[in-house]
């Protein structure tokens, strides 16, 4: 009889998973440089690809090709292939796809590195760029040109949780032969699969909510077989790897990345509610409030709403800075997806280096704060937020 595929929680676990001579139950780390051939022919065969195999770390090894097909399993995706951060994934995606002389359509709404990335380091190939309101189809509709390879958002975006009707944008891109490259760092696979909306290729930030303790950077890149294989001749020449150890973190994060996720979901969506009240609190983003303007696609395209709530208050920079510096418990740090609950002031941090023009573009005030909700009990977190709200 002929079993059913494993669901998704069993695949988070056990997908990608190879047991060494000593058949140890936990993912073993191969922290090694290189690996050693039994003979000359052996060594030619597994350099020319005629047999398959481990040569070196920098583009393989068993513990980062078991975290690479375990992440796959999870996005549904043919191939993945695992990077040394986020942003290397995000510049190998490119490096990989584009040439002198194409064009990207790219969310005003993603991280301020990407951004830098696309404009101050891209652009110098003779790649240009397009930026766009994320959730407008219209407007990507509109600034698709002739030579227009890839359009790139985040959803949600970071720190605005605005969203962008994926399924929607992927066909408007595949009209034009376009591929469409999503940044799932927020929602991760456990919220969120947009290759099985359309997407062509996935982003990760396996540092955030992959990780989930704050310990190790990495990224990731999902997609087919075909472009996947484009991207990893681009890492096997640069060299932007993932270490061993730091896979073998990875996959300790994604064996409770679905049970981690509600619980920030939960929290999250209790501490959002809570900062409506606030009377300092102008306004709250978070997908899971019913006035969020992309509530219902929310609902449609993700399981749950994620783990970002954003706020503004009154009094701009300084109100926002004085809260920041009440707080106790909340870390006061850019990087987010961890257990412990994070806080900053995007203006001046995560999108710092943008103009004030493209800040204004991108809705990030300077009275914005954002929480990244960890697992405290919610109620010491509200606690910790209430001396800079009065």
């Amino acid at each position: 009889m002929k079993k059913n595929p494993p669901s998704w929680q069993t695949q988070a676990i056990r997908a990608g998973q190879i047991r060494s001579h000593e058949q140890e139950n936990s993912e073993a780390i191969f922290p090694t440089s290189s690996f050693v051939f039994g003979s000359a022919e052996e060594a030619a065969a597994k350099f020319s690809g005629e047999t398959a195999g481990n040569i070196y770390s920098r583009f393989t090894n068993p513990t980062v090709r078991t975290f690479e097909q375990r992440l796959a399993a999870l996005e549904n995706a043919e191939r993945c292939v695992a990077t040394g951060s986020g942003m290397a994934a995000i510049l190998c995606t490119c490096m990989a796809l584009l040439q002198s002389g194409d064009h990207v359509v790219c969310a005003r709404e993603v991280f301020g590195s990407t951004v830098t990335l696309f404009n101050k380091y891209l652009h110098k190939f003779g790649i240009e760029f397009t930026f766009v309101k994320l959730s407008d189809l219209n407007s990507w509709q509109q600034a698709i040109q002739p030579n227009t390879k890839i359009f790139f958002c985040e959803s949600p975006s970071n720190p605005l949780t605005d969203l962008v009707d994926i399924a929607a944008l992927a066909q408007i891109a595949h009209q034009q032969d376009i591929r469409l490259v999503v940044d799932n760092c927020f929602c991760t696979p456990a919220l969120q699969q947009p290759l099985n909306l359309g997407a062509d290729v996935v982003i990760h930030s396996a540092t955030k909510f992959i990780d989930g303790q704050g310990r190790c950077l990495g990224g990731a890149v999902c997609g087919d077989e075909q472009t996947l294989e484009e991207v990893f001749g681009f890492l096997r020449s640069a060299g932007p790897a993932m270490s061993p150890f730091n896979a073998w973190v990875f996959l300790k994060g994604l064996e409770t990345l679905k049970v981690r996720m509600q619980a920030h979901c939960q929290n999250a969506s209790q501490l959002a509610h809570w900062l409506t009240q606030q009377p300092k609190v102008t306004r709250v983003f978070y997908p899971g409030l019913p006035e969020h303007p992309q509530h219902q696609l929310a609902k449609e395209q993700q399981s749950d709403f994620g783990a970002i709530v954003s706020f503004e208050l009154k009094g701009g920079r300084a109100d926002a800075w004085a809260l920041i510096n009440q707080t106790e418990m909340l870390s006061i740090t850019a990087n987010l997806g961890d257990t412990k609950s994070t806080i900053t002031h995007p203006a001046t941090t995560t999108h710092g280096k943008l103009s004030e023009q493209q800040r204004s573009e991108a809705g990030i005030g300077d009275g914005l704060v954002r929480i990244a909700v960890g697992l405290e009990a919610v109620e010491d977190i509200q606690a910790d937020l209430i001396a800079g709200l009065n």
